[in-house]
């Protein structure tokens, strides 16, 4: 059950917030411009890359190398393909995960390696398989962990993750706010020398302002009925949602909400890309998920049940291509089955500002329906 009083009563949310969860969401812009100038200080700006990478291969633990690795892909694009490595292994420790370089990768191909972590064995010998290789080898990681060594020994770029004080006691939720982007910047500034992307300086500055400029309008101290992340938090408390995106960027942006949904506050949900999300959905929302479906007797006694869990449809929009979109045909379908809908669309910008205004909120929703509901 969601706490609504706690969500409008921010020393509640502070004391409840014990993985300093919200304070990683706020610090979000200036995490982007310390990554950046950790990636300056590495030497990112002084690269005379001698063409592109045949392809980009990805290797880090958890939802933040997922987020990253789906980030980069749509960032990239066609140019070249972008690869995650799943790790092996029987446990999901550091000590137990082993990644494998493909067998076609060599010389023209260029290895990231990204965890907020950095005692992973698995992935130094990644690092040294790849030196072997041939391949380029590039590190985002905290300063100082063994990956650090591995990687200088092995004649690749270290770049040290933009790190918070509060962070070094502790493990860090691989979906909480700050590491996806400690852990992505550095990856742009180099896309960006090496041609595969535009995020100079400037844009990586833009970014980082509309980050402030979302953590003012989601902060604690803004109440509810004006601030977006809660609304949607308070909105998603006792529903599943449904969660449809449309544009470029709001795809990964949906990606990543479900994950940080399931890490942050144990709460499931689906992603579907529109127009094929009508299709694939349709048969959910006209079940036992649809708000008007009551299978038992409606006069029962419902005072010691909780709350049947009904669908929510959630639609992130971002510059459809070409001017098409499916958002009305997904409003009349979530109509049809008197099944509610909350929608984000991102104010105008640059690709890196929309898609970082995005993950912006919906950071903080999945943040404050973790806090409001005891997880």
């Amino acid at each position: 059950m969601l706490d609504e009083s706690l969500l409008d009563t921010p020393e509640a949310l502070a004391e409840a917030d014990r993985r300093a969860l919200l304070r990683g969401a706020a610090e979000a812009g200036a995490r982007v411009r310390t990554a950046a100038r950790h990636a300056a200080e590495a030497g990112v700006h002084d690269l005379k890359p001698d063409g592109r990478p045949r392809a980009i291969i990805l290797a880090g633990p958890g939802t933040a190398a997922i987020g990253v690795a789906d980030l980069l892909g749509t960032l990239v694009g066609a140019t070249s393909p972008v690869t995650r490595l799943a790790p092996a292994g029987v446990a999901p420790a550091a000590g137990a995960l082993r990644w494998e370089l493909p067998g076609w990768a060599g010389s023209v191909d260029l290895l990231l390696i990204t965890t907020p972590d950095g005692t992973e064995p698995g992935l130094s010998l990644l690092a040294e398989q790849a030196y072997r290789r041939g391949c380029t080898v590039v590190a985002v990681a905290p300063a100082g962990s063994p990956l650090t060594e591995a990687v200088h020994n092995n004649h690749g770029l270290f770049v040290p993750m933009a790190t918070a004080p509060y962070e070094q006691d502790e493990a860090v939720a691989a979906s909480a706010p700050g590491v996806l982007w400690a852990l992505l910047t550095p990856l742009l500034a180099l896309l960006d020398r090496t041609g595969m992307l535009t995020a100079p300086p400037d844009a990586l500055e833009k970014v980082a302002d509309r980050l402030d400029h979302i953590a003012e309008r989601c902060g604690p101290a803004i109440a509810t009925y004006s601030n977006p992340a809660k609304t949607l938090a308070a909105e998603l408390a006792d529903a599943l949602p449904l969660i449809w995106t449309e544009g470029v960027s709001a795809g990964p942006a949906g990606r990543r909400f479900a994950a940080a949904l399931a890490e942050l506050s144990g709460h499931p949900a689906l992603v579907a890309e529109l127009p094929e999300a009508l299709a694939s959905h349709n048969a959910l929302l006209a079940g036992k998920l649809a708000a008007s479906a009551d299978p038992e007797d409606f006069f029962r006694d419902r005072v010691e049940e909780p709350p049947a869990l009904h669908a929510r449809v959630v639609l992130l929009r971002d510059r459809p291509l070409g001017g098409l979109t499916a958002a009305p045909a997904a409003r009349d379908l979530a109509l049809s089955h008197d099944t509610p809908i909350s929608e984000l669309e991102p104010e105008p910008g640059g690709e890196l500002e929309t898609l970082a205004e995005l993950i912006a909120i919906t950071d903080f929703a999945a943040v404050y329906l973790a806090l409001a509901s005891g997880a």
